[in-house]
C-alpha cells in the first residue's frame, strides 16, 4: 500500500448504526439516538428529557442528583472504552454526555412540560454556543472527562438560570404538570 494513500476508512465514520451492537456502543450513544441526523446532541438530548419526565422528574432532588453522579461515572468510563475501542474522541455520536448534562439542568424541576422544555432549550443554547467555561473545557480538556466535562458546565449554567426562573417567577405554580 502507498504510505501518502489514505486509509481505506478515513473520512469514514468510525461509529456507524452496526456498531452500537457492542453494549458500550449502544449506551455511550444515548441508545442510539446518536446516530440521528441532523444534530444528534439534540436527539440525545430529547431522550434524555423523556427518561427525565418518566424515570426522575417525581424524584426527589438528591435521587436526582444521584442519577447524574451514576451517569457522569458511568458515561466517562464508557466513552472511554468507545474512544479507545474505536479510535474516536468526542464522536458526535457520543450523546451520553448529554444526558448528564440535561438531568442536572433539570436537578429540581417541578415536573412539568414546560419546566422540561425550558430546561432542554436552556441546555441546548449553553452547550451549542459554549459560553464560557463551556467552551473552555471543550478545547483544553481531553479524553472521556473532556467529553463530559463541557456538558456538565452547560448543565450547571443551566440549572442555575432554570433554578433562578422558577425563584424570581414563581414558575412552579405554571405549566402543566406531569
Amino acid at each position: 500500500m502507498n504510505p501518502a494513500a489514505p486509509e481505506p476508512d478515513e473520512g469514514v465514520p468510525r461509529l456507524h448504526p452496526s456498531s452500537f451492537a457492542d453494549p458500550a456502543v449502544f449506551l455511550a450513544t444515548g441508545f442510539a439516538s446518536g446516530f440521528l441526523r441532523p444534530a444528534p446532541g439534540t436527539w440525545g438530548s430529547l431522550v434524555a428529557l423523556v427518561i427525565w419526565w418518566l424515570l426522575l422528574a417525581g424524584l426527589p432532588w438528591y435521587w436526582q442528583l444521584a442519577a447524574v453522579a451514576a451517569t457522569v461515572i458511568a458515561g466517562t468510563w464508557i466513552t472511554h472504552i468507545v474512544g479507545r475501542r474505536y479510535q474516536v474522541h468526542d464522536d458526535p455520536r457520543i450523546v451520553i454526555d448529554e444526558f448528564a448534562g440535561l438531568w442536572l439542568t433539570l436537578i429540581a424541576a417541578p415536573p412539568t412540560l414546560l419546566a422540561g422544555l425550558a430546561g432542554f432549550l436552556l441546555f441546548r443554547i449553553l452547550d451549542i454556543a459554549k459560553v464560557w467555561p463551556v467552551g473552555w473545557a471543550d478545547r483544553r480538556v481531553s479524553g472521556a472527562v473532556g467529553v463530559m466535562l463541557d456538558d456538565l458546565l452547560a448543565g450547571g449554567l443551566a440549572l442555575a438560570v432554570l433554578q433562578l426562573a422558577f425563584y424570581f417567577l414563581a414558575w412552579p405554580a405554571t405549566g402543566v404538570t406531569l
